[in-house]
Parts: structure tokens; C-alpha cells; sequence
């Protein structure tokens, strides 16, 4: 697949249409869409998008018209079901939706309410004093993108049914039995048309369902997975349920994010006022680290971007602590503030604020725009938290500890970074030794590779393209930057000369402008080595460079594993599976598989495969020397397998199978015809579409502690694919 672009593809105008002749443009044209349609039109509007968490966000969805019944005090129990046929069933004990006809639609107020858009009880000034999906569109949404869903209401001792195909009611509510409790069952199928795959994360949903029984002090929120049952001691099958109860909320949620890590102090602080009729809840706690966990939510929705009570917290807590430093002598007159870096290294901080009238920015909700919400944390945090410092005067020493070591570091770092920019190391005076440039200084079409080794960057340096395609050979593997100061990090070399060659400089002086590629690729063997040089790249790339992450510069080269040759002609597969795909077209039925170095072949049990004519098979031996016929039969009495070289390859007369673990064993014109030619080459732009996920992926992978690398390992051992021993 090539990297390249069609060229002048912008479509005409609809004027330039009418010009031509070729199509008119009336009122006839306007399409006016109703109901429930805008949803399947344009679905990423109101889920954000239609990939994976947007399949997710309509659990999501349903599950938070459940938790405003319990947060409204009617509801103590919810239980989310994943169901066979990527089905999902959310039940409560709430009240139930009411059934009764509505006056102004003049159906069901079940029907008005999952068929409507913005029709729910979170406008009333009665139903609910806080909700998290006040959008009023979010269970009405999940039925416009689901293929079946029933909705089932457990009301005035009745049952009530009704079921949709695609946001459509296919029959009129009606009343099925009698039910001595209340409350609301959705089940729901997501729409195969509009979700490509369905397959739901139960790690993620326990992720995120954990989070809320925190938020939800009392409310007991249980997860089944009914998918497929696990057996349990070889034959007893039973379907794994969780179940969390928390009555500690937000204290028991920092204990749980700090389980492995050394706190600074013993007491985590803990408040919950009402400002301004906005419920303001805070836990926070320090720990030995240099990264910050800061998670926040409005009406139990996860603001994963943050939002104003989020800036509220941040100014409130660098000042509140650098008026108790100035006020206890922990910082002279002559001393510089804390900044807001300093202040929050290390911590670990729950924000969670309940106000009647939230306004996201977007239907999914990431992000709280209420200016009252930044006040009323502001001030909150201002008298509760200095009152906490002067009244745990052990735990303020510590804190204070903490933080003023954190200053010290980042004036240390920055004096570092000036003295290197003093000499000019990064100001792209001197460019790196090893630095093979191009000659084009156009940024938009040069490309920068950065290989691995001496070997790959002489192969690179002699295929590629010299007036577009730069080369950058790194020598071994590069620092782990993901617990190195900067000052440590600018001091290797393997790094000093990427950003360099890059030009951007780092830190306060990044500037993306002056970017010397607009094509950074990752150009690294296809082996475990190789794997770890891309991660520690990406780790230094995604810590210290996000923007060109987010601008698009970063990519990463796919190189061949195999080229496979057959009269004189050559052909480069990707993957085992197009490597099988190959030789099966090349050869037909005569394939000796890779199963058999695992399952020797005995006298007596051969399989006889038809092979074609002028074809010939030769078996390898454990040393990859073909066995001789004279002595085959006397290796299979002896016991010995018929056995494939160590890369599962079979020597085949007139075809010919090379592995590429690395780059260097390809010759220029190979290394340009496969991996570097702009027509051929395969190359993944790196993207950020998770940024929380991905920095705890980072962190769990690259961090120091080895306990949850450990447990990340045991748990996708059996998933690994092409493990590289």
C-alpha cells in the first residue's frame, strides 16, 4: 500500500456543477432529516466515533440513565450483562420509565423517550437534581444505532415491553405480567451496519463501572459476562460476575490507584461541600513518582479532557501551597514560586462535581464548560485544604517535602537545557555525525528514517532517495525516557542526535516550525529487538514530542519478514499467514507445514500429499542440512523428526524462502523496493486516540514498577502472535 496521495481530488462546487450542467441545485435538494435519523447519518456527532469507543459509549449511555436513578436515591443495584450475539442487557431497580401516554407526542412516555431525541426527565425541574446525561439523546441514540433492543419497565406492579429494529418501535408498548418490584431493563444489539466490530472490552467496562461504584458511595454495580462461559477444573462451566460496593468513594478509589506505590504521607485529604449549588467533592494523595494522576468527572461522567473544575483545582492548589510554604518558612522571600508542575508531581487527585445544569463541550462529554464549576472548586479547595495543612501539620511537611524537591529539579533541568543551548546542541548548528541528509530543505517532502544499527543505515544510506530521504542510525537502544529528568535524557547521545536532526529543539523551545521532516519514520528490525527500539522511540516521541504525534509526522515502516523467490522472480509477504498464502499458490498441495518440527512424522504415518510435477520436497534436519534419502528412514527409526529450520522454512527445488529478522540483510535495492520507495512501501501514521489509555499503557510497560508489568504479562501471555524467541 502506498503512502501517496491523489493529487488535485477536491470536488467541484455545487455552483460549478450547475455551471456545467450537470446537476441542479433547489430547494428540492435539501434534505431535511426526522426522527432518529440524523443519529444513523452522522452517528460520530453523538458517540464520538464508530470505532471501539464509540461502541462502548453506548453502554455508557445506558448505564448512566440507570446510575441518575440511583444518584437521585431511588436505586441501589445495577447490573450490566454481556450477552451471547454481542448483545447487552442494563438493569436497574429504579422507579422505571414512565408508560403512561404523553401529551405532547401522544404515545408511550417509554416510546417518547427512546425514539425522541432530546426527551427525557433531566429537563424537568422535578425528576432530577443532577443527571450525567442531560443531553437527553443518549438512550434514544443507542437505539437509533442498534439493530434489536427492548426496553422492559417494571412499574405499579406491572410489566412493561416494548421492542425496536433501528430506532423504530415494532409494536406499541404493552403490558406482559405483573412485577413485585421496580425499575428498567435495556437490551440492546449494535448495529452490524454502523459497527464494523462489536466485540465489547470487558476489561474496559470493568475499568470504567469500577470508577462509578466509587463515585457512587452504596450503590452496588455488578458486571456479567455471559458471553462465554469459562470451565472451571476442566468440565464445571461457570459465567465470570464482578461485583463493586464501595463505601469509602473517593478515598477507597485513591487507595486503589496508589495500591503499589510509596505514599509521601499516611492521611489522604478528603472534602465534600456544596458552593454555589454545586456539590464538590476532592480526594488527593502524594505519592514517590514523577508522573500525576489527575481524574476528573461531572455528574459521575468521566471528563477525560478535563474541563473548568479541573482549572478550578489547579490554581487552587498551587496557590494554597505556595501561601503555606511562605507562611512555615518552607520558602524564603528571595525563593521563586511553586509552579503548577511542581505542585502536582506525584499526585494522585480525584475531582468529582455534581451541579444541576452541567454543559459539556460535544455529546461524548469529555470535557466541562460550566464557569461556575471552576469557582466553586476554587474556593472549596482554597479553605478546605490549607485548613487540612495547618490542622496534619506531618503530613504538610511531607507534602511540602515533595514539592519543593520537585522545584528543585525543574531549575536544575532548566539550567541544564540552557547550558546545552548555550553551546548550540540544539539549535541544529552542528547536525549529528551519523545524520545522512537529504538535500531537498523543503520539510513537507523529506522524510527522515531513523534505523537501527550500522548495518540497516548503510543498506538505507545506499537505497534511498537522496534528495527526499534522510537516515538516522541509532547505535543499540536508546534511553528509556519515561522516568529520565530531561536533563539526564539530553545527555544521550542516541536522543541528543534525534532531536538535532529533527530541529525542533525540546521543552519550552519546542517549536514545531521549524520541524526538518514532515516524515519521521521508524524504520526497525522485524524482531524483539527491533519491537523495543519502536517502543522506547514511541515512548520518547509521545513524553516529549506529543505534537508531532498529533500533527501527523510520526510514522512507523513495515518491513517484509519473507521474500520468496521462484524462477529468478521475487515476492515480499509481510506476515506468516501471506508467507502460507504463497507458497500454497506457488506450490499447490505440497506444503510440509511448520506443525510437523512439533509433531514428528513416524514409519508408517506419513502424510502422502499429492505434489505437483517438478516439484521436490526436501525435509531439513535440526541443523537445517537436507536429510539424505539413504538416510531418512534410519533418522525416523531412530526417533527423529522430520523437522523445519528454526524459521519454520521447508527447502523447496525452485523456490527459495528468506527470512528478514533485520534490516541489514537486505541489500540496498531490496531495503528501497520493499520498506523506502514511496510507490511500494508500507508506512502507519502513528495517532493518539486514547491519550489516557495509552499513558497507562506506557506506564504499566515502561515504568518502574514491576508488579503490574508482571501482572499485564500474565494476563496477554496466551494472546501474543509471532513471539520472537
Amino acid at each position: 500500500m502506498a503512502d501517496n496521495k491523489p493529487k488535485n481530488s477536491r470536488l467541484p462546487s455545487p455552483a460549478a456543477k450547475v455551471n456545467d450542467g450537470q446537476a441542479s441545485y433547489t430547494a428540492q435538494d435539501i434534505q431535511v432529516l426526522e426522527g432518529l435519523e440524523p443519529v444513523r447519518k452522522r452517528p460520530g456527532m453523538y458517540i464520538g466515533s464508530t470505532g471501539p469507543a464509540g461502541l462502548h459509549h453506548l453502554v455508557w449511555e445506558v448505564f448512566d440513565n440507570s446510575l441518575d436513578e440511583a444518584m437521585a436515591g431511588f436505586a441501589k443495584n445495577i447490573e450490566v450483562t454481556l450477552l451471547p450475539n454481542y448483545r447487552v442487557q442494563v438493569r436497574d431497580d429504579g422507579r422505571g420509565i414512565p408508560i403512561e401516554k404523553h401529551k405532547q407526542t401522544g404515545v408511550s412516555t417509554l416510546e417518547t423517550v427512546m425514539t425522541v431525541l432530546h426527551a427525557g426527565g433531566k429537563f424537568s425541574d422535578g425528576a432530577y437534581k443532577v443527571s450525567g446525561g442531560l443531553h437527553g439523546v443518549g438512550v434514544s441514540v443507542v437505539n437509533a444505532l442498534s439493530s434489536y433492543l427492548k426496553a422492559e419497565v417494571m412499574r405499579d406492579g406491572a410489566l412493561y415491553e416494548q421492542e425496536y429494529e433501528r430506532g423504530n418501535p415494532k409494536k406499541p408498548v404493552k403490558k406482559v405480567g405483573t412485577s413485585k418490584t421496580t425499575g428498567t431493563i435495556i437490551t440492546f444489539e449494535p448495529d452490524p451496519m454502523i459497527f464494523l466490530d462489536r466485540n465489547l472490552n470487558v476489561e474496559e467496562i470493568l475499568h470504567h463501572l469500577r470508577q462509578q461504584a466509587y463515585l457512587s458511595k452504596g450503590v452496588k454495580i455488578s458486571i456479567v459476562d455471559a458471553r462465554e462461559p469459562v470451565k472451571v477444573g476442566g468440565t464445571e462451566e461457570q459465567t465470570p460476575t464482578y461485583t463493586f460496593y464501595f463505601e469509602g468513594g473517593l478515598i477507597s478509589y485513591v487507595n486503589f490507584l496508589n495500591r503499589n506505590e510509596d505514599a509521601k504521607h499516611p492521611n489522604i485529604f478528603y472534602t465534600e461541600k456544596e458552593q454555589q449549588n454545586i456539590q464538590v467533592e476532592i480526594a488527593l494523595q502524594y505519592v514517590d513518582e514523577l508522573s500525576t494522576t489527575e481524574i476528573s468527572f461531572a455528574n459521575n461522567i468521566h471528563t477525560v479532557e478535563g474541563g473548568m473544575h479541573m482549572t478550578g483545582f489547579k490554581s487552587a492548589i498551587t496557590r494554597t501551597l505556595n501561601d503555606y510554604a511562605r507562611r512555615n518558612g518552607f520558602l524564603k522571600e528571595k525563593d521563586e514560586n511553586l509552579t503548577g508542575d511542581d505542585a502536582r508531581e506525584g499526585l494522585t487527585t480525584i475531582i468529582s462535581v455534581k451541579l444541576r445544569d452541567p454543559q459539556f463541550e460535544g455529546q461524548t462529554k469529555a470535557k466541562l464548560g460550566t464557569p461556575d464549576a471552576r469557582t466553586a472548586v476554587e474556593t472549596v479547595m482554597n479553605v478546605e485544604f490549607a485548613d487540612w495543612l495547618e490542622r496534619n501539620p506531618n503530613d504538610g511537611r511531607a507534602i511540602m517535602e515533595k514539592v519543593l524537591l520537585a522545584s528543585k529539579a525543574r531549575m536544575a533541568a532548566k539550567a541544564a537545557r540552557e547550558t546545552v543551548l548555550r553551546k548550540g546542541a540544539l539549535e541544529g548548528m552542528t547536525l549529528p555525525g551519523k545524520l545522512a541528509d537529504c538535500s531537498s530543505r523543503d520539510p513537507s517532502e523529506s522524510e527522515l528514517f531513523i534505523v537501527e544499527g550500522d548495518s540497516a543505515g548503510g543498506s538505507s544510506k545506499m537505497g534511498r532517495d537522496r534528495r527526499t530521504q534522510a537516515i538516522l542510525p541509532l547505535r543499540g537502544k536508546i534511553l528509556n525516557v519515561e522516568k529520565a529528568r530531561i536533563d539526564k535524557m539530553l545527555a544521550s547521545e542516541q536522543v541528543r542526535n534525534l532531536i538535532i536532526a529533527m530541529g525542533t529543539a525540546i521543552a519550552e523551545e519546542f517549536d514545531i516550525t521549524k520541524l526538518r521532516y514532515h516524515k519521521v519514520i521508524i524504520m526497525t528490525d522485524a524482531d524483539v529487538d527491533g519491537a523495543h527500539i519502536r517502543t522506547l522511540l514511541l515512548t520518547l516521541f509521545y513524553r516529549y514530542f506529543p505534537a508531532l504525534i498529533g500533527a501527523g509526522h510520526i510514522y512507523m515502516a513495515q518491513p517484509p519478514l519473507y521474500g520468496i523467490t521462484k524462477g529468478g522472480k521475487i515476492q515480499y509477504v509481510f506476515s506468516d499467514e501471506e508467507k502460507d498464502k504463497v507458497v500454497k499458490q506457488f506450490m499447490g498441495a505440497a506444503i510440509v507445514k511448520a506443525e510437523e518440527k512439533a509433531n514428528p512424522v513416524r514409519p508408517g504415518k506419513e502424510k502422502k500429499d499429492e505434489v505437483p510435477e517438478g516439484w521436490e520436497v526436501t525435509p531439513l534436519d535440526s541443523d537445517g542440512v537436507a536429510i539424505d534419502p539413504s538416510r531418512r528412514d534410519d533418522a525416523e527409526m531412530k526417533g527423529n523428526s522430520i523437522d523445519v529450520n528454526a524459521n519454520s522454512e521447508v527447502r523447496v527445488a525452485g523456490l527459495s524462502i528468506q527470512r528478514y529478522k533485520g534490516l541489514g540483510e537486505m541489500n540496498a535495492e531490496q531495503l528501497w523496493e520493499t520498506t523506502m520507495n514511496p510507490e511500494n512501501r508500507l508506512l502507519y501514521q502513528i495517532t493518539i486516540q486514547d491519550a489516557e489509555e495509552a499513558s497507562r499503557i506506557f506506564e504499566v510497560l515502561m515504568g518502574s514498577e514491576v508488579m503490574p508489568r508482571k501482572k499485564f504479562i500474565q494476563t496477554h501471555a496466551k494472546s501474543v502472535q509471532n513471539l520472537d524467541i
